[in-house]
């Protein structure tokens, strides 16, 4: 298959599977935070939330799009995602993967909501740590660090605003709705008893949202990490995407090189004046890729990881110079040259994209994740982060707020974390209902800990394996 020795298709075939497992870890553990109200409310039963929420998952993956995913891979430098060596990209895969399912397996065993967002960008912050303390690394490249702080501002902003939002929703619920709703709303659910018909279609509805959306946005990490293994160890055919015509880029290129011709390197930094000549070599690279003869109207085999390469740093570099305060390029100027890098018809689409049994099979891999071990993080949610049991408008309140920021944070294209908006907005609604007291200080600790540790852990955990497996491979 693809062309590859036995022993390199048995590395991508336990880094597929060590992907899709994470997945499945990730389904059972993140997942259970959106079914824990409908559970704890008695809207459905726990064997009907989980198979439901497992099909919303699944929807939700093959509908997500793939923004968040390639978000994903961008936070590794260019120079580890077109290494040559195929096994120096088995042990980035194989470090960043295991260092996500220790940590998240550890969580889910004692019952904490734990992020698995936080564990898997920890572990690849891990992988390009160490790759900056090899020796071949003479760039001293670690990690795309625009992106990392992109990425780490939306996951430290979301809990705070789930927690803040759903207290002033709960506020406006009270203040809002009439007495004799808010005498059914407000109230804690009978044990073993439905809640009234219109209450159970909101905990529903909710309930699905945040499926769905968990799907659109914590499937996507699982695309990309399956993309990283196969641009890693099978780049002739995942590089790029073989099936558009390289002379697409063509208008792309003309409008880069419009920008270029704008500027007076004069007037850049020392650092943005070299990126400047190296972004016209690999102008000229692409140029001649294209005027040359093409098989079939395919970038050859032999060129795509160099294509890739050219492709990233293009971008990467563009950015760098057009922020530059000696740059002045207009507004219209910029406008063209976003378009000529942008992933709808710009030189991006060739980078960013995959294939739909990458996404199907990631969305398989949630869904019947999301089905299987959901009770320990379920009464965690449920029993242990408020003092008194969840009330209907808790529940909804808190999968409203969190189906609404992990949707929004999709459509920003930026990872967020189902497990802390929506524990935090469980705690919100707590806080809303009997002020910080209502909150159970064991379980918040626990939670809070596991926020604190999650990152550095794995990155540790990643920074050691990634050493280790390049050593051993």
């Amino acid at each position: 298959m693809f062309g590859l020795e036995t022993d390199v298709f048995i590395l991508l075939f336990i880094s597929l599977f060590a992907a899709c497992a994470f997945e499945f870890v990730n389904g059972f553990h993140d997942t259970a935070n959106a079914v824990a109200t409908v559970i704890y409310t008695n809207s459905l039963k726990p064997t009907v939330a989980v198979v439901w929420s497992g099909i919303c998952n699944f929807t939700g993956v093959l509908l997500g799009g793939i923004g968040v995913a390639m978000g994903i891979v961008n936070l590794l430098p260019v120079e580890l995602l077109v290494d040559q060596n195929v096994y120096h990209s088995v042990a980035m895969v194989l470090a960043l993967l295991l260092s996500a399912i220790i940590w998240n397996l550890g969580t889910w065993y004692f019952g904490i909501p734990s992020s698995s967002s936080h564990t898997l960008i920890g572990s690849i912050l891990g992988v390009g740590l160490a790759f900056s303390t090899l020796p071949e690394n003479t760039t001293g490249a670690a990690v795309n660090w625009d992106k990392a702080i992109e990425t780490g501002e939306a996951l430290l902003l979301s809990p705070l605003l789930g927690f803040s939002l759903a207290i002033v929703l709960m506020f406006i619920l009270r203040r809002s709705v009439p007495n004799d709703v808010k005498d059914q709303l407000f109230k804690e659910p009978k044990k073993n008893s439905e809640p009234p018909a219109w209450i159970r279609g909101i905990l529903i509805v909710t309930c699905s949202l945040v499926s769905f959306f968990h799907g659109s946005n914590d499937g996507q990490k699982g695309v990309g990490l399956i993309m990283l293994i196969l641009i890693g160890i099978v780049p002739y055919h995942f590089a790029v995407k073989s099936d558009l015509d390289p002379r697409l880029m063509q208008p792309n290129i003309i409008g880069i090189e419009q920008t270029i011709a704008t500027l007076d390197s004069s007037q850049l930094s020392p650092a943005n004046r070299e990126r400047l000549v190296q972004t016209r070599n690999e102008l000229s690279e692409l140029k001649a890729l294209i005027n040359a003869p093409l098989v079939d109207n395919k970038i050859p085999n032999e060129k795509r990881l160099d294509v890739r390469k050219d492709l990233l740093l293009i971008g990467s570099n563009m950015k760098k110079i057009t922020s530059d305060e000696g740059a002045n390029v207009s507004p219209n100027q910029m406008a063209v040259l976003n378009k000529s890098l942008g992933e709808e018809s710009g030189l991006r689409r060739f980078t960013d994209y995959a294939p739909f049994w990458v996404i199907l099979m990631i969305a398989l891999s949630l869904g019947l994740g999301t089905m299987i071990g959901w009770r320990r993080i379920v009464v965690t949610v449920g029993e242990k982060i408020g003092k008194q049991h969840l009330t209907y408008a808790q529940g909804a309140s808190a999968e409203l707020v969190a189906a609404t920021m992990i949707g929004f944070a999709s459509w920003l294209k930026l990872p967020v974390s189902t497990t802390h908006v929506l524990s935090s907005g469980i705690a919100g609604s707590m806080v809303a209902s009997k002020g910080v007291k209502n909150l159970q200080a064991s379980t918040i600790r626990n939670i809070a800990l596991a926020w604190v540790l999650t990152l550095p852990v794995s990155v540790l955990l990643s920074f050691t394996l990634y050493i280790f497996f390049r050593w051993l491979l």
